[in-house]
């Protein structure tokens, strides 16, 4: 059945969809609205901001080359079999770090979903918030197909609302944007503030572990894994560039997203920009969702010999966002980024990246093949 599978894969599920999925776990209410760009790239001023964005599309597209390559090795498609293959027994570390992450990020989209709805609609933040979540379970419910859908129609929206967002912005601040890279600026932490944002990010190229089902070679996984940091980090870049018309004052901004457009003056495309910021919160807590869903399925399946029913794929969904959402209305979305963030990248690194850059490299290169996952031998 693998075979078959692998056999009929297109060539935008081998290359496209990683990247897409990959994006769409990172992209998240802080960067999609600016607020993360703020965070980790401005300090360092325009140009320093931008060569530690580069700097962690690199690192993306080298982890998740990696990351690829071994899933497809060992063929472990959910996040927990992954980690048994890479940590054996101490694969609960990574499973620990991942539950904290969905928290975190979720409590963030449902509060970034809430100040959009505020800001766009006038309604009260909770609206937006119980909309996001409703959301994510619908389409959490359907599994693999359905997520992947998703992913590939809101890349779409997404990339095409951010190029044109870049046009009238240049159009409208082109001169801001040339004076603000022009303006001097320390560079000091730019490569800091590049591992930092890659780190805890590149944790979702685990997260997208089920969309690998369709590589057919080595060199699919290692192709899509390097395609898959372009992907993530152009929207980024493209966002960045014009938040430079408004440096550095959009640094302090909640919504840096909604500080541009209002100066733009647009409402129709405001409207649009606001839309595609909610289907980016949308992709990005669906595919959290779906890796645990995923994870659950793996050992229901194991154990049972049966698929997880979409029944309880909605209901695993709804529990955990109802906890998240209730952290994203209590706290606001710039203390959740600036206080939570930057420990669990570091967290990441250690039960990820380094075990990845080391034990993983080393099977790769012995060429071994999937080894019996510890508890399921």
């Amino acid at each position: 059945m693998n075979e078959a599978r692998e056999q009929q894969a297109s060539w935008f599920q081998r290359f496209l969809l990683p990247g897409f999925a990959f994006k769409a776990v990172v992209i998240g209410g802080g960067y999609a609205t600016g607020r993360e760009l703020a965070e980790f790239f401005l300090p360092s001023g325009p140009r320093g901001g931008l060569a530690g964005m580069l700097l962690a599309m690199v690192l993306w597209s080298i982890i998740c080359a990696i990351t690829f390559a071994l899933a497809r090795a060992t063929r472990a498609f959910d996040y927990r079999s992954f980690f048994k293959q890479l940590l054996g027994p101490a694969w609960i570390a990574f499973e620990i770090a991942y539950v904290l992450f969905v928290v975190l990020i979720l409590a963030v989209f449902g509060a970034a979903a809430g100040a959009i709805a505020a800001a766009t609609l006038g309604l009260p933040p909770i609206v937006g918030t119980i909309a996001l979540a409703l959301a994510i379970v619908l389409f959490a419910t359907f599994g693999n197909a359905s997520v992947e859908r998703l992913f590939k129609y809101v890349s779409f929206l997404l990339y095409g609302v951010y190029i044109l967002f870049m046009l009238l912005a240049f159009g409208r601040f082109g001169g801001q944007m040339a004076e603000g890279f022009a303006t001097p600026a320390p560079w000091d932490g730019w490569a800091l503030g590049g591992l930092t944002y890659a780190s805890y990010n590149v944790v979702g190229a685990v997260v997208i572990l089920p969309v690998m089902r369709h590589m057919t070679s080595r060199r699919d996984a290692v192709i899509a894994g390097l395609v898959a940091g372009p992907l993530a980090m152009l929207p980024a870049i493209l966002f960045f560039t014009c938040m430079v018309a408004f440096y550095p004052d959009i640094a302090a901004e909640t919504l840096p997203s909604d500080f541009m457009l209002l100066r733009l003056n647009l409402p129709i495309f405001h409207l649009v920009f606001q839309t595609m910021i909610f289907a980016a919160l949308l992709e990005s807590g669906t595919g959290a969702v779906h890796a645990i869903n995923e994870r659950v399925s793996a050992v229901w399946h194991h154990r049972h010999g049966r698929e997880l029913s979409p029944r309880a794929r909605a209901a695993l969904a709804a529990t955990l966002l109802i906890g998240c959402m209730f952290i994203a209305d209590r706290f606001g979305l710039v203390a959740l980024i600036a206080s939570g963030y930057r420990i669990l990248a570091y967290t990441l690194l250690a039960v990820y990246v380094v075990p990845l850059l080391t034990i993983g490299i080393f099977r790769l290169v012995r060429g071994s093949a999937a080894r019996p996952a510890f508890g399921e031998a």
